[in-house]
Order: structure tokens, then sequence, then C-alpha cells
């Protein structure tokens, strides 16, 4: 997404160690607290493998540009953001009741089958598997801040790194709480309250975040730190806004999620918020958020979204926003090694949609 393939992996092998030496510690420090204790970091590592890794290439994407060059410290602050990642999805999958992510059981999924294979009713078994994925996640978020204070920077580079992770988690938890109080209101939210809530939940710590983190470890100007810090805001918006497109007209070979999940679940995106508004909706509503949505009746909600022009409207404001976060890039204190670093980052985003 931001640098040749050979950059690229070379990068991620770095963090992919990081991260490795970091679980296979803590598998040792858990043995004498007994083998369930080591199954559960087992599970932890699995949860963080399989991924794009884009949080660790935007810190690196911004750190190099800017001419870092300790590798090291770079991959223990991309791994921070990695697992930081993996805390808040094993987190949000107890909220949203999940036992599966990308098709394969999670955490909470792999210990609710051991449950029922134990002979555990089901209630009982879901408990126990969420029980376990709070867990998880709290143990995840925990180390992610360990790995900025192991990352051997000096202690004002370190406080830096540790506000902006501070940042990026209390804007999460703020964007997971306007969600789930989505449910709540019996009307539907509006298109600023989703691009709020979207941003708060997921932009902050997938681009903003790491993106100044980079340029902090780089040693970076304040208003190159903040120049992109709203680069991030924007690409991040329009990241989501794809997502949300993907999420119900995506391939599911290529998005790793089905097209009817999002439907089922009753997601509020900024397409429904649209196609809500649109004519036809009140016939539709009570489909939307049903857990038994069949086949044809999501082809029936994929089309009013189509014909009401919801999904012509995310894809413009995802065009809208990836295109300001590019403009953010011409401002003159941008150095041309980064713009040419981040340009890709936003064609990539769009990319996705086609």
């Amino acid at each position: 997404m931001d640098a040749g393939p050979a950059v690229a992996a070379e990068r991620q092998s770095h963090v992919d160690a990081v991260l490795a030496r970091l679980f296979s510690l803590a598998r040792k420090r858990a043995e004498p607290l007994g083998p369930t204790y080591v199954e559960l970091w087992r599970q932890i590592e699995a949860s963080t493998t399989g991924g794009k890794r884009f949080r660790p290439r935007m810190v690196f994407a911004a750190y190099g540009a800017l001419g870092g060059t300790d590798y090291e410290a770079a991959a223990n602050v991309g791994a921070a953001f990695e697992l930081l990642h993996t805390a808040l999805c094993l987190h949000d999958d107890v909220i949203d009741h999940d036992f599966a992510r990308r098709g394969t059981p999670n955490v909470a999924g792999v210990y609710r089958d051991e449950a029922l294979a134990a002979g555990v009713e089901l209630s009982a078994a879901e408990h126990h598997g969420s029980s376990a994925a709070v867990i998880a996640g709290d143990l995840a978020l925990f180390n992610a801040y360990r790995l900025i204070d192991r990352s051997g920077v000096s202690d004002d580079v370190r406080a830096r790194l540790l506000e902006v992770m501070d940042d990026a988690l209390f804007a999460s938890a703020a964007g997971e709480l306007i969600d789930i109080d989505f449910a709540l209101k019996p009307e539907d939210p509006h298109v600023d309250d989703i691009l709020t809530m979207e941003r708060l939940k997921t932009a902050v710590y997938s681009f903003e975040g790491p993106l100044q983190a980079g340029a902090i470890l780089a040693g970076a100007a304040e208003e190159i730190i903040e120049t992109l810090g709203e680069f991030g805001r924007d690409i991040g918006i329009a990241y989501q806004l794809v997502d949300d497109v993907l999420g119900v007209f995506g391939a599911e070979a290529e998005t790793g999620k089905t097209t009817i999940g999002d439907l089922r679940e009753g997601k509020r995106t900024v397409l429904i918020a649209y196609a809500a508004a649109a004519r036809g909706w009140d016939e539709l509503a009570p489909l939307f958020g049903d857990p038994s949505l069949t086949d044809a009746d999501a082809a029936r909600l994929r089309t009013h979204l189509v014909d009401s022009g919801a999904r012509t409207f995310g894809e413009g404001l995802a065009r809208y926003y990836a295109n300001r976060a590019v403009t953010r890039l011409v401002e003159s204190h941008i150095p041309e090694r980064l713009r040419a670093e981040l340009h890709p980052v936003a064609d990539a985003v769009l990319g996705r949609a086609k």
C-alpha cells in the first residue's frame, strides 16, 4: 500500500519478529501458571496473524520517508499499533456477540466451541467464550503499551508516542460508544453522525495515530506531524466508507467477509443513512437487522441501495475524502519523498472498491 514489495516485505518481517518475540516470552512466562494460560496466549497470537499489517505500514511509511533508519524502534511502534488493533477487534467481537472473524472462529468462538464440545449448554458456552475474549483483549491492549516502552527510544519520544497511543484508544472507545448508542435510538443516524463514529472508532488508531507516531519517531517538525494527522483522518474516513460499500457489495473471496453479515447485523453505515431517507425504505426497513435475513431479501436491500443512489453516494464520498487527504500533501512543508510514499496509500484505498 505504501512502498515497493521488497521494502514492504522487509518492514513486515521486522514487525513480525517483534510480535513473535513478545508472544514467545509471554508463553514462557505463562508456563508456570498452567497450560490453559499458555493456550490463551497462543490464541492471542493467532489473532494477530494473517492481517494486512497496514497500521505498522503507516508507521514505516512516515518514518522511512522522513529519514528514519532505526527499523527496530519503528517495528516496535508498528507492532504496538497492530496489537492495539487486535485488542480492539477482540473486544468489538464481544460487543457484537460475534464468534467468528473472516470465516473462522475468533477467540470467543474457539473457547465457545471448546465448551460446547465438553457438553456445556449454549448460552453458558457463549459466555465462556466471550469471557476468554475479554481477557485476551485486555492482555493485548496492555502489551501494546509495553511495546512502546520497549522501543528503545528516548524518554521524550516515548512520552510523545504513548500520548499518541492514548489519544487513539481514547477516541476509539468514544466511537464504539456512539456505535452502540445508535441501536437505542428510534431514528436513523445522520450521515455526519456516522462519519464521526467511524473516524473515532477506527480512523484515529488505524491511520492518524500510526502516521503521527512514525513522524514523531523520525523527529519531524510539528507542522508535519499535524498535517499527517489531517491526512490520516481523511484517508481513514475514506477507508471506512469503502469498507462499508464492500461489506454489502464486495467479493467475499477478496474481502474475507460475507455481503449479508452487515445487513443481518443492522450495521449503521453512510449507505444505510442515505437509503433510509429515500422512498421505498419503509417497506424494506423490517428486513434490515433481521438475524434470519435470507439471500433473496438481502438482494432486495442491495437493489434499494443502488436504486436510491446510496451506493453511488457512498463511493463518491469516499473519493471526496481520499482526494481531500491528497490535497494535504501539497503543503510546502511536506517533503517530496513523503508525498511519494503516501500518494499510493490513497490510490490503494480507493482501489479496494474497484
